[in-house]
C-alpha cells in the first residue's frame, strides 16, 4: 500500500513539474511575446510579427550575411553595411519600429526627444540583463544599476579626474613615442613605408591602458588583454544562438574556452590587486595608476562609510572594474585612431589643417597637456570621426515595469535599442551632408552642432555617459598630434573599405596606409 501511494505521488510530483515547465515555456515562448505584440501595436508601433523562438533573427543573420557579401564603396555612408537590417526596418515599418531578438520586442527609438527622456530616467530605462557569457568579458560601472551603480561611480571618479588625467599623460606620451620609433624604423630610404596601422594602433592603446591601469604591472595587463580579446571573438559566436533555452549550459568546446579564459584573467588580476592591498596596509605610497587610485578611493570610501559589507567594494567588484576599463578603454580609443587616420588619408586637406594646428602649438616639441586641450581643429576631427564611425552602433535599455515614454504607454518585457549610428547618419538630424566627412559642423562646439537635440552620443548621454569619455579623448589626441608631428599619410591602393561590428566597429580587412617622414 505505502509502494504504491509513493508511486503515486511521484507520478503526481512529476506531472505537476512538468506541466509547470511546459506553462513556463508556452508563457516565454509564446503567451507573453503575442501579449506584448498587441499592446505594442495599440501604441501604433509596427514591425513584422512574432515567430516563435527566433523572431526576427533568422531575417536578421540573412540581412547583415548579404550586407557583407557586397563590396563597398570608399564611403562614409556605413549605415548599409553595419546596420542594414534595423535601416531595413526602420524604412519598412517606421522610425520607432519593432524588431524581435528571439522572444524579446525590441523598438528602435530614433526621436531625440525620446532618446532624452530614456537617458535621463536611469532609474526607469536601466540596461538590460546580458547573457552570462558577456558578462564573464566585463561587467562592472556599466552594467550595475542602481545604489550599485551610484556606489561604484562615486569610488571610480577619482580616478578619471582633470588631476590624475595630468598625471598620466607622460604613460600616454611614452607609449605614442615608441609607436613613432617602430614606424620611423620601418621607413624606407625615400622616407615612406606602406603598412596595416590597425593592430599597432590596438597595440599602442594595449600599452597605454596597460601602463595606465597597472603600472609597473603593465606586461601582466596586456597579456589580459590578450586573453580577452580571444574571449570577446568567442563570445561574438555564441551569443547569436542564446535565444535558444538551455544552449549555454551545454558544454561546447567554445563555452568552456570561455569560461578558461574567465578562470585565467580573475587569477591574474586577483594576485595584482592582492599584492597592491597588502601595500597599502604596509604603507607603501599609493601608485597613480588606476588600480592604485581605484583601491585608494575604495579604502576611504570604507573607512568614511563605516564596515558594513555592502560599504565599499569587494575583490570580486574591483576584479570586474579592472577588466572593463582594460577593455573597453583599449578598444574604444583604438577604433577611433584607426578611423582617424582612414579619413585624414582620405581628406589630404583636413589632415594638413590639424597638422598645421598641430605644429602651430607645439613645434616639434613634446605635447603638453594645455596644449592638448585647445586643440580646435584636431578636437573637430575626432568628434567629426566618432560621429560617422561610432565605436559601439547602438545603446540597449528595458522595461521593467509598465513606463509611459512621450505618448508611448509601454508593457513591462520590452527592451529599447538607442540607435546611434542611425542619428548620426540621420539627415533630418544633421542637413544634406549628413553621410560626409565635415569637422567644420563641430567648429563652436558639440551643443551648436546638435542644436540643443540628443542626436550625438558616442560615448552615451546624461548621468551615464561614458566615465572613459575624456580618458580616451587625450590619449586619441596624444596619439594623434604625434603621428602627425612626424607623418603625412594616404591610404594605399591595397585598402579595402569594410568596416565591420566586432563589439566595437572595426576595419574588417585592416587599414593598409602609406606613411611618409615630415620634416620639420
Amino acid at each position: 500500500m505505502e509502494a504504491a501511494w509513493a508511486t503515486s505521488a511521484a507520478i503526481i510530483i512529476t506531472v505537476t513539474v512538468a506541466v509547470i515547465w511546459a506553462w513556463r515555456i508556452l508563457n516565454r515562448l509564446w503567451l507573453r511575446p503575442k501579449r506584448l505584440e498587441r499592446l505594442l501595436r495599440e501604441q501604433g508601433l509596427k514591425g513584422n510579427p512574432y515567430r516563435v523562438l527566433v523572431g526576427d533573427l533568422k531575417d536578421i543573420a540573412k540581412i547583415q550575411k548579404e550586407a557583407r557579401s557586397k563590396p563597398m564603396n570608399l564611403s562614409d555612408d556605413i549605415v548599409p553595411c553595419v546596420y542594414s537590417h534595423v535601416q531595413q526596418s526602420v524604412k519598412k515599418y517606421g522610425k520607432n519600429s519593432i524588431m524581435w531578438f528571439g522572444p524579446i520586442p525590441r523598438v528602435t527609438l530614433t526621436d531625440p526627444e525620446l532618446i532624452k527622456e530614456v537617458f535621463n530616467k536611469i532609474y526607469d530605462f536601466p540596461k538590460p540583463d546580458i547573457n552570462p557569457l558577456v558578462k564573464l568579458l566585463a561587467i562592472g560601472l556599466a552594467n550595475h544599476e542602481g545604489e550599485k551603480w551610484r556606489k561604484h561611480r562615486r569610488i571610480i571618479n577619482p580616478a578619471f579626474n582633470l588631476e590624475k588625467l595630468k598625471i598620466m599623460l607622460p604613460v600616454f606620451f611614452n607609449s605614442c613615442n615608441d609607436l613613432i620609433s617602430k614606424w620611423e624604423g620601418m621607413l624606407s630610404l625615400d622616407g615612406s613605408c606602406e603598412m596595416d596601422v590597425w593592430p599597432f594602433l590596438q597595440n599602442l592603446t594595449s600599452d597605454a591602458i596597460s601602463r595606465t591601469a597597472f603600472g609597473s604591472s603593465y606586461e601582466e595587463g596586456r597579456r589580459i588583454f590578450e586573453l580577452q580579446k580571444e574571449q570577446a571573438s568567442l563570445i561574438i559566436k555564441v551569443v547569436v544562438k542564446s535565444f535558444i533555452p538551455g544552449w549555454r549550459f551545454l558544454p561546447t568546446t567554445t563555452h568552456r574556452r570561455v569560461k578558461q579564459i574567465h578562470r585565467v584573467i580573475k587569477a591574474s588580476l586577483t594576485d595584482m590587486i592582492n599584492k597592491r592591498e597588502k601595500a597599502i596596509k604596509a604603507g607603501e605610497a599609493s601608485k597613480n595608476d588606476l588600480l592604485g587610485i581605484l583601491l585608494e578611493s575604495n579604502h576611504k570610501e570604507i573607512q568614511e562609510q563605516g564596515s558594513d559589507k555592502n560599504v565599499g567594494m569587494n575583490i570580486e567588484d574591483v576584479i570586474e572594474e579592472c577588466k572593463l576599463f582594460y577593455f573597453a578603454g583599449q578598444e574604444t580609443t583604438s577604433v577611433l585612431l584607426v578611423w582617424t587616420m582612414v579619413l585624414l588619408s582620405r581628406y589630404p586637406d583636413w589632415q594638413a589643417r590639424a597638422r598645421d594646428e598641430v605644429l602651430q602649438v607645439f613645434g616639434n616639441k613634446k605635447p603638453d597637456f594645455d596644449g592638448l586641450s585647445h586643440l580646435k581643429i584636431v578636437t573637430m576631427v575626432l568628434y567629426e570621426v566618432l560621429r560617422l564611425y561610432p565605436p559601439v552602433l547602438a545603446i540597449p535599455r528595458t522595461i521593467q515595469k509598465d513606463m509611459k515614454l512621450g505618448n508611448l504607454a509601454l508593457p513591462a518585457g520590452v527592451q529599447f535599442s538607442l540607435p546611434i549610428v542611425l542619428l548620426h547618419h540621420d539627415c533630418e538630424l544633421w542637413g544634406d551632408d549628413a553621410k560626409e566627412f565635415n569637422p567644420e559642423r563641430f567648429s563652436e562646439g558639440v551643443l551648436k552642432a546638435t542644436n540643443g537635440r540628443v542626436s550625438f552620443f558616442p560615448f552615451g548621454w546624461g548621468p551615464r555617459t561614458c566615465i572613459g569619455q575624456n580618458f580616451s579623448m587625450l590619449q586619441a589626441k596624444m596619439a594623434l598630434s604625434l603621428i602627425l608631428q612626424h607623418f603625412s599619410f594616404e591610404l594605399s591602393p591595397a585598402y579595402a573599405h569594410a568596416p565591420v561590428q566586432m563589439i566595437t566597429l572595426q576595419p574588417r580587412y585592416g587599414a593598409h596606409i602609406i606613411l611618409r617622414k615630415v620634416e620639420i
